[in-house]
């Protein structure tokens, strides 16, 4: 029995590591990432997002899951990492393979976390989006989640790409 109502949301595993480390590069940076919505590549010089380490040490996290999204030929199309801290989740590495960004997955991975919040008994879920990214940040208030007022820094990590302006996050968040 499945975790999730939608059937082609499972857990990830170790065997999947690399295409989703794939997913979330070409959902990101580069120039496979400017056929979607959601790129930083305007912000963020480079083809790299993540790597294989990242992946694997959030996979490996206590409290942590990683959630992948299958097409009906099993190809991963989507993912999302979900943290729990405490009473709320933290969500993070979320990725919609470019070409199909605005077709539905995206929902459903969100409807998924909230899934996976109340079987925590969890009571917000909450994540971080660089502050500039005003079509996303809508998209995620359209979407029931709300500005908190936090900004944390982005500091450049020496994976994920040299910052091309100064750049901050804001903390959003969702009451499940």
């Amino acid at each position: 029995m499945s975790l999730f109502t939608d059937k082609n949301i499972r857990l990830a595993d170790v065997t999947d590591i690399l295409l989703i480390v794939d997913l979330l590069n070409r959902a990101y940076r580069g120039e496979d990432s400017k056929k979607g919505w959601t790129t930083e590549a305007h912000l963020i010089a480079g083809d790299t997002r993540t790597n294989e380490a990242s992946v694997k040490e959030a996979m490996e996290e206590t409290g942590s899951v990683l959630l992948k999204y299958t097409n009906d030929a099993h190809e991963i199309i989507g993912c999302v990492n979900l943290q729990t801290h405490a009473d709320k989740i933290y969500l993070g590495m979320f990725a919609v393979a470019p070409q199909l960004q605005g077709g539905g997955v995206g929902k459903k991975l969100l409807a998924a976390a909230g899934e996976y919040a109340l079987q925590k008994s969890c009571t917000a879920i909450y994540m971080t989006v660089i502050s500039v990214r005003n079509d996303l940040i809508d998209w995620y208030k359209r979407h029931g989640y709300a500005d908190t007022g936090k900004k944390k820094s982005f500091e450049e990590d020496g994976v994920s790409g040299k910052h091309l302006q100064e750049l901050e996050f804001i903390v959003l968040e969702k009451k499940v």
